[in-house]
């Protein structure tokens, strides 16, 4: 039975922030996601954000959902894959998403995780698809007939939904590399940066994203570029607070370690010794699914201070000062990521109070 709204007068909406449904490996399990969808909404979030893993959160039946049971708030996809559907499925799901919200429904597609792709049989994603991608929906949802598209997502003889089709939807682009940044600027309307950024790489990426949609003739401020800040209040248990945080970073590092050591110019021989662990080695799977309390701790002595320190964590004031602190840096909206609306409530409430 899902939860009724509250009744009550919501609070001020707070379009400025996000959060993601069913965080990390996907919790408890698809069902809570309603409760969750339901809980930002009544805490005044402007914007609920899935991520795709192939096991329990497939984006499309998420969304659906998350649409179903919400009212007010956007939501989104940060990120699912273009290679992994047809192009004229997705623009489908999401110009059924588009009207059955009420136009709150933002698709969003980011790279993937090369290791993966390759394990499966899935060629790695380039640039030039991502735009070529964006390109298509665009022009699916403004009705164009396509014929014999031959770029590079691929030959298609014939793309076409609707020809009365006039959709204005959101496009978002999940960036790292400064290449995809600067496709986001001149091509999509939402940039989603990856969790721990510094302050100097959050800088430098809020700058070729806005620089390069000057280039491309259009408004730098109607590109939204969005930090993705972990939010890991010390109201949670310790045991918690460490899957949250340093299970979830080491995770990244098992996928695109490179990337993120290269864009935070950090060092790579700590990746390298990381690596080279043991326990790391004898984790089959994502370290955020799969390790034990005690294989965290000791992971936990392996990263530096300095690769956590990007996150929102201590008091819920202090976290409420870190988002401010994102948007001085130049973003122009904050994802309060890893946690559920119930675990940050009082972050919020302390942001609002702020």
């Amino acid at each position: 039975m899902l939860e009724p709204i509250s009744a009550a007068a919501p609070p001020r909406l707070l379009d400025e922030l996000g959060y993601y449904l069913m965080a990390g490996a996907g919790g408890e399990g698809p069902a809570t996601l309603v409760h969750e969808a339901q809980r930002g909404e009544q805490l005044g979030f402007g914007t609920a954000f899935l991520s795709e893993r192939w096991n329990i959160k497939e984006a499309s039946s998420l969304s659906g959902a998350a649409c179903a049971v919400t009212s007010r708030m956007q939501i989104a996809t940060a990120a699912t894959n273009h290679n992994t559907r047809h192009p004229l499925i997705t623009a489908s799901w999401a110009t059924t998403m588009h009207r059955m919200s009420g136009g709150r429904f933002t698709l969003g597609i980011g790279r993937g995780i090369g290791p993966i792709y390759a394990g499966f049989g899935i060629p790695k994603v380039t640039t030039a698809q991502l735009e070529d991608f964006g390109t298509v929906m665009r022009r699916l949802w403004r009705g164009e007939l396509i014929v014999n598209h031959d770029g590079p997502i691929g030959a298609y003889p014939l793309l076409f939904l609707d020809g009365d089709f006039r959709e204005d939807i959101r496009l978002a682009l999940v960036a790292f590399g400064p290449k995809t940044l600067a496709l986001g600027g001149r091509a999509f309307d939402d940039v989603i940066l990856h969790t721990y950024f510094t302050p100097q790489t959050m800088q430098r990426s809020v700058r070729t994203v806005k620089e390069a949609a000057e280039r491309a003739g259009r408004d730098p401020g109607s590109v939204r570029v969005w930090s993705c800040l972990a939010t890991v209040g010390d109201h949670l248990p310790e045991e918690l607070r460490l899957k949250k945080t340093v299970a979830r970073l080491a995770t990244y590092l098992q996928g695109y370690g490179d990337l993120m050591v290269a864009t935070n110019d950090w060092n790579p021989a700590v990746l390298q010794r990381f690596r080279q662990d043991s326990v790391v080695q004898s984790i089959a799977g994502g370290i955020d699914a799969k390790a034990t309390a005690a294989q965290i701790e000791h992971i936990a002595t392996l990263l530096p201070d300095e690769w956590l320190v990007p996150a929102a964590t201590g008091a819920p004031t202090r976290c409420a000062q870190r988002i401010r602190d994102e948007l001085s840096y130049g973003a122009d909206r904050v994802i309060l990521h890893g946690a559920t609306p119930d675990e940050l409530e009082p972050i919020v409430a302390a942001y609002r109070a702020g």
